[in-house]
């Protein structure tokens, strides 16, 4: 457990308009809006004393603010509108207004992240602060991968190992990112800094929202009640 009184700022980014599943972040899961799932597990952190919204959506700026006292929100200007606008040019935005040294930010489309996952990961990068510059969420992959040639990534096809014996690899999977205010800017507007710490989230926890089946299968799995 990290000493008492290290806070975090959370940074939620949302806008109202979404291209592959439409409405997305207003759209219900399981009887509330998509966001809401994230919004409230971040309310439950012990370590996260403010949780910024950016948004172009009225309508997503007054529904957080009934989820949480925590919420600040973020009128998100012209210039950083619209679906070409990189997320790390949001995150400056709200990393130079908030004048805040620690950041997570997270996305409305990790809704089966836990508290518990959260917490860990926070205090991991609290504990390992003085060799590393910023922390992120990976899963696990341990199967055959190939390039688009045919070659392999991670085997030798004449020598076939068990999947449980290749060396694993790791894809970034957008649940999360921990980095300070230094970090971002030392590594040119970045989330992920210049030493940062792989943190592994479990696969059924880490299901992202990215396209219709995706909205459907975490849907799933929140009923099911398979993560905790």
């Amino acid at each position: 457990m990290i000493k008492k009184g290290f806070h975090i700022t959370a940074l939620l980014p949302m806008k109202g308009h979404s291209e592959r599943v439409p409405a997305k972040n207003l759209r219900l899961f399981n009887g509330k809006p998509l966001f809401y799932h994230v919004l409230e597990t971040l309310d439950k952190s012990e370590y996260i004393n403010k949780i910024i919204v950016n948004t172009d959506s009225e309508e997503i700026a007054s529904k957080a603010r009934s989820v949480s006292d925590k919420v600040i929100i973020h009128d998100r200007p012209e210039a950083i509108r619209g679906d070409m606008v990189s997320i790390n040019e949001i995150i400056n935005h709200d990393v130079l207004l908030s004048g805040d040294q620690y950041f997570l930010q997270t996305h409305s489309t990790n809704p089966l992240l836990t508290v518990r996952t959260i917490n860990k990961a926070i205090e991991k990068f609290k504990e390992e602060m003085d060799v590393i510059d910023s922390l992120f969420s990976v899963t696990r992959l341990q199967t055959r991968l190939y390039w688009k040639d045919g070659k392999p990534v991670n085997h030798n096809p004449l020598e076939l190992l068990r999947t449980q014996d290749l060396p694993p690899v790791y894809e970034e999977n957008s649940n999360f990112y921990i980095f300070t205010r230094d970090s971002f800017i030392n590594s040119g507007k970045k989330r992920i800094g210049l030493k940062p710490l792989m943190f592994e989230v479990d696969k059924l926890e880490a299901q992202d929202i990215d396209e219709p089946a995706d909205f459907l299968l975490a849907e799933a799995l929140q009923k099911l009640n398979l993560v905790k």
